[in-house]
């Protein structure tokens, strides 16, 4: 008859599962002691950015910044949106140099059906090299080219303090006419859209649009604004 070898209780778990942390066996067992989960080490976060603070206002006039920077404002919007600013900045560039030629005639004459020209307008910016996507369009402030070209007939013969009456939207055109260069303070309603385009309404949620009803020229352009192949007489 054969006899079977016992087998201990430390050995058989030994067999069955050697990688098993088995306690007891002889060993002693190990405590656990809990550590917090804060080392009290310090984290190391970046200096806080030096964002250089620009005026919101220049005297009672809003800078390009300033009045955009309210509009997309959830605290400020209501201070500017849909009211009547002054708003003073450099004239960075008009689209009168690039008025279409069958737009630039004598008023009373209607453009060709095929010309679709744009309506006048000069954008503002803080600084005179500011870009594009920082500046503030403006319009309302001329109907059209043609009303432009009679302007400039009107301001060219000499007369002191000379005057045009834009006749479709009965207000008096610039004098000067805006130009690159020349420091301004236009005032008008501002919004995030112009309304008074026949081509349909324009937007610009972001810088907002001015429709100028006058403007104050603060610093005169190198030299004055005309349309394409019209001559301007300079005055003495």
């Amino acid at each position: 008859m054969s006899r079977t070898t016992p087998v201990s209780i430390c050995g058989l778990a030994l067999l069955i599962a050697a990688s098993s942390a088995v306690s007891g066996c002889g060993q002693e067992e190990v405590k656990y002691t809990p550590k917090p989960a804060y080392s009290g080490a310090k984290a190391s976060l970046p200096p806080v950015a030096n964002v250089p603070k620009k005026p919101v206002k220049q005297g009672d006039a809003y800078t390009v910044w300033g009045a955009s920077y309210y509009l997309r404002s959830r605290v400020h919007h209501k201070d500017v949106a849909g009211k009547k600013l002054s708003i003073t900045g450099y004239i960075v560039k008009t689209n009168l140099p690039d008025a279409p030629k069958c737009a630039v005639h004598k008023g009373g004459k209607a453009d060709p059906e095929s010309c679709k020209p744009p309506i006048p307008a000069f954008w503002i910016g803080d600084s005179k090299d500011a870009p594009e996507s920082e500046t503030i369009k403006v319009m309302g402030w001329a109907s059209n080219f043609a009303q432009i070209f009679d302007a400039i007939d009107e301001f060219d013969k000499g007369k002191e303090n000379a005057e045009h009456n834009d006749t479709f939207w009965g207000l008096k055109t610039p004098n000067p006419l805006p130009m690159a260069g020349a420091k301004i303070t236009v005032t008008g309603n501002y919004s995030t859209t112009f309304n008074k385009s026949s081509t349909g309404a324009e937007a610009d949620p972001y810088m907002g649009m001015v429709d100028s009803a006058e403007f104050t020229v603060l610093e005169q352009a190198p030299e004055l604004a005309t349309l394409p192949s019209v001559k301007r007489k300079e005055k003495k």
